[in-house]
């Protein structure tokens, strides 16, 4: 009865760690390798670029951008707009967005590798009339409502609480078989 305790204690730990793998399956751009240029301003327009790496060298990388009002990708302008361009020998890309002038809110730029699968996205948030230069929670802005915990930490913290219910379950099973004999 034990053996078939732990082993079930043993699984469900197993499917409870395996589950975030299917996940982080497709390629993703870091942060740091996306880079913004320009005036975040209506009517300006914004280049966006992936470094050298982000993508397979030569291969097609579709851009599409994403916002309130209309945009224009390059040459194409529409509310949801898309772009086939090719990747750098490096594996770089980029795309020039040119925002209405009546831009507002938050525009988002999605870069997509057709051979590789690997995705990056920038996000290119225009700034509320009454914000004023340099806002932040320090000075009026909005505070961060996130959780800024390393992830790692996050899944040691559980798996560390399952082996503590899992060792007290085997201790009261030991228990109570000496109990008994």
């Amino acid at each position: 009865m034990v053996k078939k305790t732990f082993a079930t204690i043993a699984l469900a730990v197993l499917a409870v760690l395996a589950v975030p793998a299917a996940a982080n399956a497709a390629g993703y751009v870091p942060a740091d390798d996306v880079v913004v240029s320009g005036t975040i301003a209506p009517g300006a327009t914004v280049a966006v670029a992936f470094t050298d790496g982000a993508f397979t060298p030569g291969e097609s990388v579709s851009f599409a951008v994403t916002g309130s009002g209309t945009a224009t990708l390059s040459a194409v302008k529409a509310a949801t707009v898309s772009l086939t361009k090719s990747a750098t020998s490096a594996g770089a890309a980029s795309v020039n967005v040119a925002l209405p002038a009546d831009a507002t809110g938050t525009y988002t730029t999605t870069a997509t590798g057709l051979t590789s699968g690997t995705v990056g996205t920038a996000a290119i948030t225009l700034p509320t009339a009454d914000a004023g230069a340099g806002s932040s929670a320090t000075d009026g802005g909005l505070a961060s409502t996130g959780y800024d915990a390393p992830m790692l930490a996050i899944w040691a913290a559980a798996g560390a609480l399952l082996l503590g219910v899992a060792l007290m379950v085997v201790l009261t099973v030991v228990r109570r078989q000496r109990a008994n004999a």
